[in-house]
Protein backbone atom coordinates (compact mmCIF):
# COMPACT_ATOMS: atom_id res chain seq x y z
CA UNK A 1 0.00 0.00 0.00
CA UNK A 2 1.31 3.43 -0.55
CA UNK A 3 2.79 5.52 2.20
CA UNK A 4 0.13 8.76 2.61
CA UNK A 5 1.61 11.84 2.37
CA UNK A 6 0.04 13.07 5.22
CA UNK A 7 -1.42 11.43 8.60
CA UNK A 8 -3.97 13.26 9.98
CA UNK A 9 -4.22 12.24 13.99
CA UNK A 10 -7.07 12.61 16.33
CA UNK A 11 -6.39 11.58 20.01
CA UNK A 12 -9.33 11.50 22.13
CA UNK A 13 -10.29 10.45 25.81
CA UNK A 14 -14.16 10.37 26.18
CA UNK A 15 -15.64 12.79 23.78
CA UNK A 16 -17.79 10.77 21.53
CA UNK A 17 -20.24 13.92 21.43
CA UNK A 18 -18.26 15.24 18.87
CA UNK A 19 -15.61 12.58 18.02
CA UNK A 20 -17.89 11.80 14.73
CA UNK A 21 -17.75 15.43 13.40
CA UNK A 22 -14.17 15.84 14.08
CA UNK A 23 -13.57 12.77 12.03
CA UNK A 24 -15.92 13.45 9.15
CA UNK A 25 -14.39 16.62 8.66
CA UNK A 26 -11.08 14.90 7.78
CA UNK A 27 -12.47 12.38 5.49
CA UNK A 28 -14.26 15.31 3.41
CA UNK A 29 -10.47 17.04 3.00
CA UNK A 30 -10.13 17.62 -0.72
CA UNK A 31 -6.78 16.69 -0.42
CA UNK A 32 -5.76 13.46 -2.60
CA UNK A 33 -3.43 11.57 -0.20
CA UNK A 34 -3.45 11.28 3.05
CA UNK A 35 -4.71 8.85 6.06
CA UNK A 36 -6.70 9.43 9.05
CA UNK A 37 -5.99 8.09 12.45
CA UNK A 38 -7.87 7.56 15.78
CA UNK A 39 -5.91 7.20 19.00
CA UNK A 40 -8.60 5.85 21.51
CA UNK A 41 -6.70 7.07 24.97
CA UNK A 42 -8.31 4.92 27.40
CA UNK A 43 -12.19 5.87 26.47
CA UNK A 44 -15.11 4.23 27.98
CA UNK A 45 -17.80 5.87 26.12
CA UNK A 46 -19.00 5.41 22.87
CA UNK A 47 -15.90 6.33 21.23
CA UNK A 48 -15.37 2.98 19.50
CA UNK A 49 -19.07 2.55 18.08
CA UNK A 50 -18.58 5.97 16.83
CA UNK A 51 -15.03 4.66 14.97
CA UNK A 52 -16.40 1.30 13.73
CA UNK A 53 -19.64 3.43 12.02
CA UNK A 54 -17.33 5.05 9.88
CA UNK A 55 -14.59 1.89 9.52
CA UNK A 56 -16.03 1.41 5.65
CA UNK A 57 -13.41 4.09 4.92
CA UNK A 58 -10.06 2.61 3.88
CA UNK A 59 -8.13 5.52 4.63
CA UNK A 60 -9.24 5.27 8.53
CA UNK A 61 -7.26 3.56 11.13
CA UNK A 62 -8.01 2.91 14.91
CA UNK A 63 -5.33 2.32 17.22
CA UNK A 64 -6.60 1.94 21.28
CA UNK A 65 -3.86 3.66 23.25
CA UNK A 66 -4.18 2.20 27.65
CA UNK A 67 -1.92 4.89 28.61
CA UNK A 68 -3.68 8.23 29.88
CA UNK A 69 -2.11 11.81 28.11
CA UNK A 70 -2.66 13.83 25.30
CA UNK A 71 1.55 13.47 25.07
CA UNK A 72 1.60 9.77 25.51
CA UNK A 73 -1.66 9.51 22.45
CA UNK A 74 0.19 11.80 20.55
CA UNK A 75 3.49 9.58 20.26
CA UNK A 76 1.46 6.16 19.98
CA UNK A 77 -0.44 8.30 16.85
CA UNK A 78 2.71 9.11 15.05
CA UNK A 79 4.37 5.68 15.76
CA UNK A 80 1.23 4.05 14.13
CA UNK A 81 1.43 6.72 11.21
CA UNK A 82 2.77 6.42 7.55
CA UNK A 83 2.89 10.14 7.09
CA UNK A 84 5.92 12.14 6.88
CA UNK A 85 3.82 15.17 7.83
CA UNK A 86 1.59 14.69 10.59
CA UNK A 87 -1.15 16.43 11.46
CA UNK A 88 -2.99 16.43 15.27
CA UNK A 89 -7.14 17.97 15.61
CA UNK A 90 -8.56 17.71 18.85
CA UNK A 91 -11.52 15.22 19.32
CA UNK A 92 -13.90 18.17 19.65
CA UNK A 93 -12.86 20.40 16.65
CA UNK A 94 -14.20 20.68 12.85
CA UNK A 95 -11.06 21.40 9.94
CA UNK A 96 -12.32 23.19 6.91
CA UNK A 97 -11.93 21.47 3.72
CA UNK A 98 -8.85 22.34 2.62
CA UNK A 99 -7.15 22.05 5.95
CA UNK A 100 -4.71 19.46 5.05
CA UNK A 101 -4.06 20.74 1.43
CA UNK A 102 -2.65 24.21 2.78
CA UNK A 103 -0.61 22.41 5.64
CA UNK A 104 1.22 20.19 2.95
CA UNK A 105 1.72 22.86 0.46
CA UNK A 106 3.29 24.87 3.22
CA UNK A 107 5.66 21.80 4.06
CA UNK A 108 6.57 21.00 0.36
CA UNK A 109 7.79 24.83 -0.13
CA UNK A 110 9.94 25.07 2.56
CA UNK A 111 12.12 21.98 4.13
CA UNK A 112 13.25 24.13 7.08
CA UNK A 113 9.39 24.20 8.33
CA UNK A 114 8.50 21.93 11.53
CA UNK A 115 5.79 23.01 12.79
CA UNK A 116 2.85 24.91 11.55
CA UNK A 117 -0.91 25.79 12.50
CA UNK A 118 -3.81 27.72 11.75
CA UNK A 119 -6.19 30.03 12.35
CA UNK A 120 -9.15 28.67 15.20
CA UNK A 121 -12.67 29.94 15.65
CA UNK A 122 -15.11 28.90 18.06
CA UNK A 123 -17.82 27.30 18.10
CA UNK A 124 -20.33 28.14 21.18
CA UNK A 125 -23.03 25.56 22.10
CA UNK A 126 -26.75 26.62 20.55
CA UNK A 127 -28.17 29.50 22.58
CA UNK A 128 -24.77 30.66 24.20
CA UNK A 129 -22.79 33.76 23.77
CA UNK A 130 -19.63 34.74 24.91
CA UNK A 131 -19.91 36.15 28.80
CA UNK A 132 -18.95 39.45 29.93
CA UNK A 133 -16.28 38.65 32.22
CA UNK A 134 -14.18 36.27 29.08
CA UNK A 135 -11.40 38.91 27.67
CA UNK A 136 -9.39 37.81 24.52
CA UNK A 137 -6.94 36.46 26.08
CA UNK A 138 -8.64 33.82 28.46
CA UNK A 139 -10.78 33.13 24.92
CA UNK A 140 -7.00 31.43 24.08
CA UNK A 141 -8.27 29.03 26.89
CA UNK A 142 -11.20 27.71 24.85
CA UNK A 143 -8.73 27.53 21.56
CA UNK A 144 -9.50 30.30 19.75
CA UNK A 145 -6.42 31.72 17.59
CA UNK A 146 -5.71 34.45 15.40
CA UNK A 147 -2.67 36.21 14.67
CA UNK A 148 -4.28 38.33 11.18
CA UNK A 149 -4.85 37.23 7.61
CA UNK A 150 -0.80 36.87 6.84
CA UNK A 151 1.43 33.91 6.65
CA UNK A 152 3.69 34.51 9.61
CA UNK A 153 6.92 33.00 11.02
CA UNK A 154 6.97 32.24 14.24
CA UNK A 155 9.98 33.79 16.70
CA UNK A 156 8.33 34.21 20.00
CA UNK A 157 7.26 30.80 20.96
CA UNK A 158 4.47 32.53 23.43
CA UNK A 159 2.33 33.03 19.91
CA UNK A 160 3.30 29.32 18.86
CA UNK A 161 -0.17 27.18 16.94
CA UNK A 162 -2.84 25.57 19.16
CA UNK A 163 -2.72 21.89 19.69
CA UNK A 164 -5.47 21.52 18.34
CA UNK A 165 -5.10 22.51 15.08
CA UNK A 166 -0.99 21.61 15.11
CA UNK A 167 1.01 20.11 12.46
CA UNK A 168 4.51 18.57 13.03
CA UNK A 169 7.34 17.29 10.56
CA UNK A 170 8.02 13.79 11.03
CA UNK A 171 11.73 14.12 11.00
CA UNK A 172 11.83 16.97 13.11
CA UNK A 173 9.81 15.13 15.82
CA UNK A 174 12.31 11.76 16.14
CA UNK A 175 15.07 14.62 16.31
CA UNK A 176 13.62 15.72 19.43
CA UNK A 177 12.43 12.27 20.06
CA UNK A 178 8.76 12.81 20.72
CA UNK A 179 6.35 14.60 22.62
CA UNK A 180 8.08 15.23 26.26
CA UNK A 181 5.33 13.16 28.91
CA UNK A 182 6.03 15.68 31.34
CA UNK A 183 3.64 18.02 29.45
CA UNK A 184 0.28 17.52 27.82
CA UNK A 185 -2.95 17.23 29.80
CA UNK A 186 -3.61 13.76 31.28
CA UNK A 187 -7.05 12.92 31.97
CA UNK A 188 -8.57 15.68 34.14
CA UNK A 189 -5.16 17.42 34.43
CA UNK A 190 -4.86 20.32 32.48
CA UNK A 191 -1.64 20.15 31.99
CA UNK A 192 0.08 22.33 28.97
CA UNK A 193 2.99 24.13 27.09
CA UNK A 194 3.82 20.90 25.22
CA UNK A 195 3.54 23.22 21.85
CA UNK A 196 5.62 26.23 23.54
CA UNK A 197 8.38 23.69 24.49
CA UNK A 198 8.56 22.55 20.86
CA UNK A 199 8.37 26.04 19.33
CA UNK A 200 11.67 26.41 21.59
CA UNK A 201 13.18 23.09 20.45
CA UNK A 202 12.67 24.01 16.51
CA UNK A 203 13.78 27.69 16.46
CA UNK A 204 17.14 26.78 18.95
CA UNK A 205 17.68 23.81 16.36
CA UNK A 206 17.63 25.68 13.05
CA UNK A 207 14.06 25.09 12.06
CA UNK A 208 10.74 26.83 11.33
CA UNK A 209 7.29 27.27 12.51
CA UNK A 210 4.45 28.60 10.85
CA UNK A 211 1.11 30.55 11.58
CA UNK A 212 -1.23 29.68 8.00
CA UNK A 213 -4.26 31.71 8.06
CA UNK A 214 -5.91 29.71 5.96
CA UNK A 215 -5.57 26.19 7.74
CA UNK A 216 -8.66 26.35 9.33
CA UNK A 217 -10.44 25.06 12.32
CA UNK A 218 -13.52 25.66 14.57
CA UNK A 219 -13.60 24.14 17.97
CA UNK A 220 -16.31 23.55 19.96
CA UNK A 221 -16.88 25.20 22.97
CA UNK A 222 -17.98 22.59 25.35
CA UNK A 223 -20.84 23.79 28.36
CA UNK A 224 -19.08 22.96 31.13
CA UNK A 225 -16.20 25.27 30.53
CA UNK A 226 -18.39 28.31 29.98
CA UNK A 227 -17.87 28.90 33.79
CA UNK A 228 -15.33 30.87 35.82
CA UNK A 229 -13.92 27.57 37.98
CA UNK A 230 -12.66 25.57 35.02
CA UNK A 231 -10.33 28.88 34.12
CA UNK A 232 -9.22 29.02 37.71
CA UNK A 233 -8.40 25.58 37.46
CA UNK A 234 -7.14 26.09 33.63
CA UNK A 235 -4.61 28.61 35.14
CA UNK A 236 -3.52 26.70 38.46
CA UNK A 237 -2.57 23.93 35.58
CA UNK A 238 -1.01 26.59 32.81
CA UNK A 239 1.35 27.78 36.11
CA UNK A 240 2.08 24.25 36.98
CA UNK A 241 2.56 23.58 32.97
CA UNK A 242 5.35 27.11 33.11
CA UNK A 243 7.07 25.52 35.98
CA UNK A 244 7.63 22.01 34.36
CA UNK A 245 8.68 23.35 30.94
CA UNK A 246 11.26 25.66 32.81
CA UNK A 247 12.77 22.87 34.41
CA UNK A 248 12.96 21.25 31.09
CA UNK A 249 14.84 24.24 29.70
CA UNK A 250 17.32 24.19 32.77
CA UNK A 251 15.86 27.21 34.38
CA UNK A 252 14.04 26.00 37.12
CA UNK A 253 15.29 26.55 40.59
CA UNK A 254 15.32 29.09 43.79
CA UNK A 255 15.15 31.90 40.79
CA UNK A 256 11.37 30.60 40.11
CA UNK A 257 10.43 31.77 43.62
CA UNK A 258 11.07 35.13 42.61
CA UNK A 259 9.53 35.23 39.37
CA UNK A 260 6.88 33.74 40.69
CA UNK A 261 6.35 35.55 43.06
CA UNK A 262 6.84 38.95 40.57
CA UNK A 263 4.22 38.17 38.20
CA UNK A 264 1.83 36.75 41.61
CA UNK A 265 1.88 40.75 42.82
CA UNK A 266 1.81 42.11 39.11
CA UNK A 267 -1.14 40.09 38.50
CA UNK A 268 -3.18 40.59 42.09
CA UNK A 269 -2.58 44.52 40.75
CA UNK A 270 -3.66 44.62 37.74
CA UNK A 271 -6.55 42.88 39.04
CA UNK A 272 -7.60 45.60 41.33
CA UNK A 273 -6.57 48.13 39.20
CA UNK A 274 -9.29 47.18 36.10
CA UNK A 275 -11.57 45.78 38.92
CA UNK A 276 -14.50 48.04 36.97
CA UNK A 277 -14.04 46.01 33.96
CA UNK A 278 -15.44 42.60 34.43
CA UNK A 279 -13.23 40.87 31.40
CA UNK A 280 -9.88 42.40 32.39
CA UNK A 281 -10.42 42.10 35.99
CA UNK A 282 -10.97 38.24 35.55
CA UNK A 283 -8.18 37.80 33.12
CA UNK A 284 -5.69 39.05 36.25
CA UNK A 285 -7.52 37.04 38.49
CA UNK A 286 -6.60 33.95 36.76
CA UNK A 287 -3.10 34.69 35.97
CA UNK A 288 -2.85 35.71 39.48
CA UNK A 289 -4.34 32.42 40.59
CA UNK A 290 -1.89 30.64 38.23
CA UNK A 291 0.82 32.21 40.08
CA UNK A 292 0.10 30.32 42.96
CA UNK A 293 0.14 26.79 40.75
CA UNK A 294 3.46 27.92 39.78
CA UNK A 295 4.85 28.65 42.84
CA UNK A 296 3.34 25.48 44.53
CA UNK A 297 5.18 23.31 41.66
CA UNK A 298 8.17 25.51 42.00
CA UNK A 299 8.70 24.75 45.75
CA UNK A 300 7.67 21.11 45.47
CA UNK A 301 10.69 20.81 42.81
CA UNK A 302 13.01 22.66 45.06
CA UNK A 303 11.86 19.99 48.18
CA UNK A 304 11.42 16.66 46.29
CA UNK A 305 12.07 14.65 43.55
CA UNK A 306 9.99 16.46 40.47
CA UNK A 307 6.18 14.99 40.92
CA UNK A 308 2.68 15.97 39.92
CA UNK A 309 1.13 19.24 42.44
CA UNK A 310 -2.56 18.46 43.56
CA UNK A 311 -4.80 21.49 43.26
CA UNK A 312 -6.21 22.57 46.82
Amino acid sequence: MPVPLVSAIICTHNRDTYLGAAIDSLLMQDFPDFEVVVVDNASNDRTQEVVAERRSHPILKYVYEPVLGLSVARNTGASVAAGEILAYLDDDAIAGPNWLSVLYCAYQSNEKLAVAGGKVTLLWPAAVTAPNWLSPGLAGNLGAYDLGDDVIYINNPGMTPRGLNYSIRRSFLAQIGGFDLNLGRVGKKLLSNEELHMTELALQQGWQVAYLPDALVAHNVAPDRINRSWFLQRGWWQGISECYRERLAGSAGVRQLGRGGERFVRGLYKSLKYFNDPAQRFDNIVYTYGQIGYLSAAIQGLLFAPKETEQP
